[in-house]
This record gives structure tokens, sequence and C-alpha cells, in this order.
């Protein structure tokens, strides 16, 4: 019977590193424009004075397609970004409730948008930029009418 040595010794099955290292190096993820652009519209959306998103005539593009069988509302309306490998950049464009500080709900659907976006995806946002395209009045209709439409 001969005496193994430590050197000897097969390595535990513990001690085995297989596959090349940590997991997390292995391989790439990709995340396509339009994931970034949901998560932005819902970020957005949620911001209190934020009435809508999109400029009037994609609003009504967007009124006529939900109103077809099978068409569904889209978040990303209003919604453009440019993601890279590490970093994306947005563009948003918004309609405002009436009387809201535009300044104060821009910062905070920046912020929100920001926050919403890396953390999600792990990317780092470099810049939303903001465009309020209209203003939502107290006694206006939230869509077009239907006649206008057709």
């Amino acid at each position: 019977m001969s005496d193994m040595t430590e050197q000897n010794r097969p390595p535990s099955p513990e001690n085995v590193k297989r596959g090349g290292g940590d997991p997390a190096t292995r391989g790439r993820t990709t995340i396509a424009d339009g994931v970034v652009e949901k998560i932005a519209g819902m970020a957005a959306r949620d911001v209190v004075g934020v009435h809508a998103m999109g400029s009037g005539l994609s609003r009504t593009f967007g009124a006529v397609r939900d109103r077809v069988p099978g068409g569904s509302k889209t978040v990303t309306r209003g919604v453009k970004v440019e993601v890279g490998e590490v970093q994306t950049a947005l563009d948003l464009e918004i309609v405002v409730e009436y009387g809201v500080a535009i300044a104060d709900v821009a910062q905070a659907v920046r912020e929100n948008v920001i926050a919403a976006v890396e953390r999600m995806t792990g990317l780092e946002v470099v810049e939303v930029n903001i465009a309020v395209s209209d203003v939502k009045l107290p006694d206006e209709e939230d869509e077009e009418p239907e006649s206008r439409l057709q």
C-alpha cells in the first residue's frame, strides 16, 4: 500500500475550476433598443404631471391603432433610444398637464428614466433629452375626435 502525498492526490471536485473562470464573464449580453424604449416609456409615464407621450400626430395614429382589433397600446410612443455596448442615450417627447412646473416634471422624468434603465439593463445612461410637445388643458378631450381621425 503506497502512501499518497498531498502533491499526488487528485484534486477534490470543489477545488476544480471548470469553464475558465467567473460565469459572469462567459458570453455577451445585448439589449435591443425596443427593450430600453419600453422601460423608459413606462418610467416616464409613472411621473406625476406627464399626461401622454409623443407628438400630436403620433398620438393620433396611436389612437387609431388602439381601436383596431388586435392593436395594442404602445409604451414606446414618444421614446427614441440609441443603445451601445455599455451606454445608452434617450430622447423623450412628452405632453404635460396644465399647471405643473415643466422644469420639475422634466427633472423627475429624467431621474425616473435613468434609475429604471440603469437598474434594469446595467447600461449607463449618458443623456435623457426631453421635448415637451404639448400641454393638456383641463377642458381638452383626451384624444382626437373620431370624425377627425377618419
